[in-house]
């Protein structure tokens, strides 16, 4: 039993399950469901779709160089069946599952390291806020100020717009400015 890969989100198509596009040219590409057969036909970048393995891996969220990813590659090599071979191989696949395990758990660390510093930083910033609040008032008070001259300014406006209206006299008729229509 195969399981092929997603051609676009990575994750895997077991037997029986999913979409097998065959292109003219005849190249076949597996789909584990219909959204990532439909972003495929709408020729999106899955480098570009936050939720493809994709994306993470261009991004730096997701382990992308890491030796024990290269034993997951397919191989069509038929072997003759051996039993030594066979116990040989699930050994060495429980230690590299566990290499691997080993390397996320640094690497997870490592990221959740980085997201602390960020958060500090964010804290250290709502702290500075949090001590400097006469300023933020003092700011809030002076824009409130500004607001205040800014509309009494505008109330000037409009009384000098309504004496204008005043002066150049109702028009009569719907005509303005001596326009005769005929």
């Amino acid at each position: 039993m195969r399981i092929e890969h997603c051609f676009f989100c990575s994750a895997p198509c077991y037997p029986g399950k999913g979409i097998t596009f065959v292109r003219n040219d005849a190249k076949v590409f597996k789909f584990c469901k219909s959204k990532c057969h439909k972003n495929f036909k709408m020729k999106r970048n899955p480098r570009k779709v936050r939720w493809t393995k994709a994306f993470r891996k261009a991004a730096g969220k997701e382990m992308a160089v890491d030796t024990t990813l290269e034993f997951e590659k397919k191989r069509n090599v038929p072997v003759r069946y051996d039993r030594e071979l066979i116990r040989t191989t699930l050994t060495a696949m429980q230690r590299i599952q566990q290499i691997k395990t080993r390397r996320e758990v640094a690497f997870y660390k490592a990221r959740m390291q980085k997201a602390g510093v960020k958060s500090k930083a964010r804290e250290a910033d709502r702290l500075a806020v949090h001590r400097n609040a006469h300023l933020r008032d003092s700011i809030e008070a002076s824009r409130k100020l500004a607001a205040q001259r800014a509309s009494s300014s505008a109330d000037k406006i409009k009384v000098r717009a309504k004496a204008r209206s005043a002066l150049v006299g109702p028009a009569e008729g719907g005509m303005a400015m001596g326009m005769d229509m005929s």
